[in-house]
């Protein structure tokens, strides 16, 4: 004999499962909905809203359904960095096809009282977590001598795949800008499930600006950081995500090409 449970019940156990978790562990969780290869594979549009993801975390990244600009969240609030380079705080009933979500709770914090580059930065973190097996969420509050974005335009069907969609981004740069930076550093063997390596998105100090960073530069600002050992995927259920192809060849590659 079969045991069905219902849709609902499914979601209420996944809650049940991230909070009983996060209550538990000191490790903290990460809860991510779908795959970065189902993404890339086209799959824009998702069932999971903004008002589910802040049950899960009230910091995170992600995208909109459609790929409508570039998703950042932090202390419960959560924004819309559009293709034009502005952000709006986002709508509870908004859907995303692929965020990132954990309640941060950083264990370490470094000051930076002089100009420090992306990497400068990442090697902060890499020195203190030095297992490349953990997560780790960071965060930057600071002031920016320079910030290069992009932000992805909102697409309509039939969708083209990610790296088309990259191929003709909109790109910003933010000079002399006061900020807050989110990111992920996430373990290589998790490329394709998420982004290998770090992951971060910025918005700017009034909230008016941000994307997804493919560079930066900091003047002075505060670093807070930790690892996170658990992980919750919710896989979703429609046709789109059960028929895409989610281990292409170049799967590696392609990632690469739409992140950097």
């Amino acid at each position: 004999m079969y045991n069905f449970v219902s849709e609902s019940s499914c979601d209420e156990q996944l809650r049940e499962t991230v909070q009983t978790l996060n209550d538990d562990s000191p490790e903290k969780i990460i809860y991510q909905t779908s795959l970065m290869s189902a993404l890339l594979s086209g799959v824009y549009d998702g069932s999971t809203t903004v008002s589910e993801l802040l049950e899960k975390g009230d910091f995170g990244l992600g995208t909109f359904n459609r790929l409508d600009g570039e998703l950042i969240a932090f202390d419960s609030h959560v924004y819309q960095l559009r293709s034009d380079g502005t952000a709006n705080p986002a709508k509870l009933g908004q859907k995303t096809p692929f965020a990132v979500m954990t309640f941060f709770k950083p264990e370490y914090h470094h000051r930076f009282t002089v100009t420090a580059t992306r990497e400068d930065v990442h090697q902060v973190i890499d020195t203190q977590i030095t297992s490349d097996n953990q997560f780790c969420a960071m965060r930057i509050s600071g002031h920016f001598h320079t910030v290069q974005t992009r932000t992805v335009p909102c697409q309509c069907r039939p969708y083209r795949s990610m790296p088309e969609v990259l191929s003709d981004q909109p790109t910003f740069t933010f000079k002399d800008t006061l900020g807050e930076l989110i990111g992920f550093r996430t373990p290589q063997y998790m490329q394709g499930i998420n982004v290998a390596g770090y992951h971060e998105h910025f918005i700017t100090d009034d909230r008016q600006g941000g994307g997804h960073i493919l560079d930066y530069v900091l003047r002075e600002g505060n670093l807070t950081f930790g690892a996170i050992s658990k992980l919750v995927i919710e896989l979703p259920r429609d046709t789109e995500f059960l028929r895409a192809e989610l281990n292409p060849h170049n799967l590696d590659e392609a990632i690469r090409s739409v992140e950097s």
